[in-house]
């Protein structure tokens, strides 16, 4: 084999190489938009997460604020609705008694376990009835002193658990936490 045949092969080899590398960089190209259609757009990033002042509410109201299209109610219980709602802990009719909290892993329905902080007073949940997508009225409403859904009759207790009714499961728990002392973060 002479030096020019030598010479050729490796040229060769560069063009196979730089072929195959740019198709593999078009191929990229053509796909990318593909991929990226699939991220949230900016409007959905920009809620993703927000913060909420809660300085105003005070005991025994709640406050309802929109969170990715949907109601939340922040409620900052007495202590009559924190002392109801952990007596029913034990109540045989809790019809969803293991919904799980996103802020507590592991938790169970148990009254101490649905709200924001250790003394119960913060209670957070999507204020969306799980039967039918409804919004329940609240302040007490209902057989249960908490909320009520009067589209099809569910009745929740102060924990936002689903205590009566056709609805299947607690009111939801969002993912939140104090940002500070008066800053409620959901998401």
């Amino acid at each position: 084999m002479s030096h020019a045949d030598e010479h050729a092969g490796t040229r060769r080899d560069f063009l196979y190489y730089a072929t195959g590398g740019a198709g593999v960089v078009a191929a990229g190209a053509a796909v990318w938009p593909l991929v990226n259609q699939m991220n949230p757009s900016a409007d959905v990033q920009a809620l993703a997460s927000i913060f909420v002042d809660v300085s105003t509410v005070e005991p025994g109201t709640q406050m309802t604020v929109k969170y990715l299209g949907k109601p939340v109610f922040i409620r900052r219980r007495t202590q009559e609705e924190i002392d109801a709602g952990r007596a029913d802990d034990d109540a045989a009719n809790i019809l969803d008694p293991m919904s799980q909290n996103p802020n507590k892993p592991g938790s169970s329905a148990d009254d101490a376990n649905r709200t924001l902080d250790e003394a119960g007073e913060w209670l957070v949940m999507v204020g969306v009835c799980t039967h039918l997508g409804c919004v329940p009225i609240g302040d007490g409403a209902g057989e249960f002193g908490g909320w009520f859904c009067p589209c099809h009759g569910s009745h929740y207790d102060t924990a936002g658990r689903i205590r009566r009714g056709p609805a299947p499961e607690n009111l939801w728990i969002p993912v939140a936490e104090f940002a500070d002392e008066s800053t409620i973060k959901l998401g």
